[in-house]
């Protein structure tokens, strides 16, 4: 669909299966808009609301039974092999182009790239031998982080060294793939912020949220984020100068270490954001629905907060739904997956007036997930 067709898109296609693509399927439908997937998995929360085909990355005529019919395309998660989206894009027009994807796969490049824009982020270097370990140690210095260049998350694929002695069991462990060391940042907080640009340029953000993890992973986001006036102005025009470098189409969510009242880029994800799913309850419109209308070529909603919001993630259990549904304000997600340790199997939105009655209400929520985990409370 060309930017200047008033048609919108009817039959968007979406690469990835995943509870991001259930939630994009979800906000399409009062659009008028319908999504189909396309996932290698057995099994995938989309197409338990949604159209679903499966077939490996690679497969040409999977892809092409996918192609088939769409107005547009995008993706819900930033491991699709690359060589993918190209293909797509050459029967169907893709947003987020694939040049985001290059931008964002490799750890080393993406920190380059941010850089170049001038964000501010940890120091780093490559690593690809045991002996250019020991040279960027030496030059960053203790505490680091040693990750891989691709397919990390959830704090996946990475050790952190604050010692000599670390580095032969991380090089053991991690030495067989390409590598980047950082520098650990001891951060005050951390926060994301989530940017949506259309066809026209036009770019609309959302409030910065105040994130907390726990393993390495999501346990929950706070809207607006306390003393942050400043850092949302920073933070805003790094989301500017990275949307307009890659002529983005779509939502983009950048997440930051507050480190001597500074941001410092962490990374950057181009899809819709765990830290965004508070936008589907409280917000006037959800990341979800502003990434469609902006692939689309639809106009972008508002991005305000209706007074104030969180997201707590459910990660290997499900507590009680009658009991989070008695909190007042709360509003229960759930991605039809079976619960193990150490999966999202869905969040939970709290919206009121104020901060305080929503920490008050994420409180009560913290007490059941432990209780349902077994986890201590903190």
């Amino acid at each position: 669909m060309n930017p200047g067709d008033a048609r919108p898109a009817r039959t968007v296609g979406v690469l990835g299966g995943g509870q991001l693509g259930r939630m994009l399927a979800l906000a399409g439908y009062p659009l008028g808009l319908r999504c189909r997937f396309l996932d290698p998995a057995e099994e995938s929360p989309a197409g338990q609301v949604a159209e679903c085909l499966r077939a490996p990355w690679a497969d040409a005529a999977g892809l092409e039974r996918f192609a088939a019919g769409l107005d547009v395309a995008t993706f819900e998660f930033e491991n699709v092999p690359v060589a993918a989206v190209r293909a797509l894009a050459e029967r169907v027009p893709v947003h987020p182009r694939p040049e985001a994807l290059i931008a964002k796969q490799d750890r080393l490049d993406e920190k380059r790239f941010l850089r170049g824009l001038g964000v501010p982020t940890a120091p780093f270097a490559e690593v690809s031998s045991r002996a250019q370990l020991d040279a960027a140690v030496a030059e960053i210095g203790f505490p680091a982080v040693l990750k891989t260049r691709r397919d990390g998350y959830d704090g996946k694929g990475q050790a952190v060294l604050r010692v000599p002695a670390d580095l032969d069991q991380a090089w053991a462990r991690l030495g067989a793939h390409p590598l980047i060391l950082e520098g650990f940042i001891p951060f005050e907080r951390e926060c994301s912020l989530l940017a949506v640009r259309g066809h026209d340029g036009a770019v609309l953000c959302y409030p910065l949220a105040e994130n907390v993890h726990r393993g390495g992973i999501l346990h929950r986001s706070l809207v607006p984020m306390l003393g942050a006036e400043t850092l949302t102005t920073h933070a805003e025009r790094h989301a500017r100068a990275v949307l307009g470098a890659l002529d983005y189409v779509g939502v983009l969510a950048i997440e930051f270490f507050v480190h001597g009242g500074r941001l410092l880029a962490n990374e950057m994800a181009p899809r819709v954001h765990n830290s965004g799913h508070w936008t589907q309850d409280g917000a006037i419109t959800s990341q979800f629905e502003n990434h469609l209308r902006a692939i689309c070529g639809l106009p972008l909603g508002a991005t305000a907060v209706r007074g104030a919001a969180a997201m707590i993630n459910l990660i290997g259990a499900i507590p009680d739904p009658a009991a989070i549904l008695a909190i007042p304000g709360a509003k229960l997600h759930l991605y039809g997956k079976t619960p193990r340790p150490g999966r999202k199997v869905g969040h939970v939105n709290v919206c009121a007036e104020d901060t305080p009655a929503v920490l008050a209400a994420m409180a009560r929520i913290e007490a059941l997930l432990a209780r349902a985990t077994g986890v201590a409370e903190g």
